[in-house]
């Protein structure tokens, strides 16, 4: 595919222009082109004439058509070029033109020289050049010239070879209990195993215009590998594995292994448990015993009145029979069979099928599903969500459910201000006795030592809760502020709550007048109401 072109022709009788038609669906010579070109050299014509003739050439039939555009004389032409840059400067194309029918031609050398006058010296195409000049295809444009485009890099980036998430939570079987045992919320690993991948960041290649101008790529990120306790890294600093039998979990970034200990029961046999990792009971834990671990806690049978405080996640199968003395505390979830006469405490949700007589608060949310999934009496608290199939009791048992805010939160704010009053007694207390001491010393009343000291003392403390108050005062408005967005928290019956339930949302409570069925408790305008689910 050729374009068409034109061609003049000077002469002693006037200056002709010749016509070349297109080949093979390329363009035909455009009437503006040709005008800008006898402008560029000062050739005079007629508009109308011009106009005419290329018309004329459009339509006839010979591959070369050839008219007069005037009666001067004009000297021979040079074959010629025009040059135009991207806007990114990127790249560079040429359209030539051809010489006069008795001028000279351009020599690839000459033109090579012109792009350097232009200033124009990084990705020259010599070969596209060098091409055209031994085969010319004029009014087309041919880059002659190419810049590097910024190439950027990538991120470091880590793989893991582990679950990452260990916030699962148990599947409902189909006949509506809940599965406890199988929950995967441990992952075990062996000395050797392969825990990370690192793989490098690649920082991309500089960009460089047809003026030489530089573009740097963007900055990438060049994480590392973080690891603690148990884990070996590679000599190229690109694998982590496990140095131990035990599990793996990821820690704000850092890769750590702890052993598990794995007992049958707590009790007699075992005294109590403090251990750095998790901790797996196959039997249960009796009464009086603690299990205080840094991971996980994972009971296959009963736990009764006893303490459980863990690190991450507390798993109970059968469930815990507190006898109004057993605690349980997470900062990860609890999962239990059942809660009854006990203490429970996580930071994340809890997941049981009945709450009975106890008091639990979670972080997030507490589902209580399965078959029965009741709660009767006691104090349920959670910061997002309490889902319920069974809610308080036909007998009228005092039951209290409360979410909007992380009810540890709750019981900071009332802590803090608490220290804020006692704090201010004791400002109360001190004021008047250096008033006292104040207007005797400008009657001119001389102290002891051991008074002035009194004195000194007197002053620090009544600066140091000053500023105790202050900040006091700072992190209660910060605690407010998160309180008073827990507005949107909910309780969901997915059967029936009965009259005599207290709901509490955020600062708002309402107690169940009638039993009712298959609904929600939502703050709405001030005050708690009740929707269909």
């Amino acid at each position: 595919m050729k374009n068409g072109y034109f061609q003049l022709e000077c002469g002693s009788n006037g200056t002709g222009l010749k016509v070349f038609a297109p080949k093979d669906g390329g363009r035909p010579v455009a009437v503006r082109e040709v005008m800008e070109y006898l402008n560029r050299f000062g050739i005079k014509y007629d508009l109308h004439i011009l106009n005419n003739g290329i018309t004329a050439s459009y339509e006839s039939a010979e591959a070369e058509y050839s008219f007069r555009v005037n009666e001067d004389e004009n000297l021979e032409i040079r074959e010629s070029y025009s040059l135009t840059i991207s806007p990114d400067k990127m790249q560079a194309f040429a359209r030539f033109y051809p010489p006069s029918v008795q001028g000279e031609r351009m020599t690839a050398e000459e033109f090579l020289q012109d792009l350097e006058l232009k200033g124009i010296k990084f990705g020259i195409l010599t070969n596209e050049i060098t091409s055209f000049f031994n085969d010319s295809c004029y009014c087309t444009d041919i880059t002659v010239a190419e810049g590097r485009p910024v190439r950027h890099g990538t991120d470091a980036r880590i793989e893991y070879y582990f679950e990452t998430d260990l916030s699962t939570k148990p599947t409902l079987n189909e006949d509506g209990s809940v599965d406890f045992f199988h929950l995967n919320t441990v992952c075990h690993c062996k000395k050797g195993d392969l825990l990370a991948r690192r793989f490098p960041e690649d920082p991309g290649d500089p960009g460089i215009n047809l003026y030489g101008e530089r573009t740097n790529p963007r900055e990438v990120k060049r994480d590392p590998l973080r690891f603690g306790k148990n884990v070996i890294l590679s000599e190229d600093k690109l694998t982590l594995t496990s140095d131990t039998n035990g599990h793996v979990t990821l820690n704000d970034g850092q890769v750590i292994v702890s052993n598990v200990l794995e007992v049958e029961n707590v009790d007699i046999s075992t005294g109590n448990i403090d251990y750095d990792g998790s901790v797996k009971v196959n039997g249960n834990v009796v009464t009086n015993f603690k299990v205080k671990a840094t991971g996980n806690i994972e009971v296959s049978g009963v736990v009764e009145g006893a303490l459980l405080e863990a690190g991450g996640d507390i798993i109970i199968a059968r469930g815990v029979n507190g006898m109004v003395k057993g605690v349980l505390k997470a900062k990860g979830n609890v999962i239990a069979k059942f809660i009854e006469n006990a203490k429970v405490s996580a930071s994340g949700y809890v997941s049981t099928e009945s709450i009975l007589h106890s008091e639990v608060m979670s972080g997030s949310e507490i589902q209580v599903t399965g078959k029965r999934g009741f709660i009767t009496g006691g104090r349920v608290c959670a910061a997002n969500l309490i889902q319920v199939k069974t809610l308080g009791s036909p007998m009228g048992t005092d039951t209290i459910v409360e979410v909007g805010a992380d009810p540890e939160l709750k019981i900071q704010v009332k802590q803090l201000q608490q220290k804020i009053a006692e704090d201010t007694r004791i400002i109360e207390s001190i004021k008047p006795v250096l008033a006292s001491m104040a207007q005797k010393l400008n009657q001119g009343m001389k102290f002891k030592p051991e008074q002035l000291n009194n004195i000194r003392e007197m002053i620090d403390a009544d600066r140091k809760k000053r500023q105790e108050i202050e900040a006091g005062m700072r992190k209660l408005q910060e605690m407010q502020i998160v309180l008073d967005k827990s507005d949107s928290a909910r309780v969901e019956v997915n059967d029936r709550v009965y009259a005599g339930t207290r709901i509490c949302i955020a600062d708002v409570s309402m107690i169940v007048k009638d039993t009712m069925h298959y609904c929600k408790f939502v703050k709405s305008q001030g005050d708690v109401k009740m929707a269909g689910l």
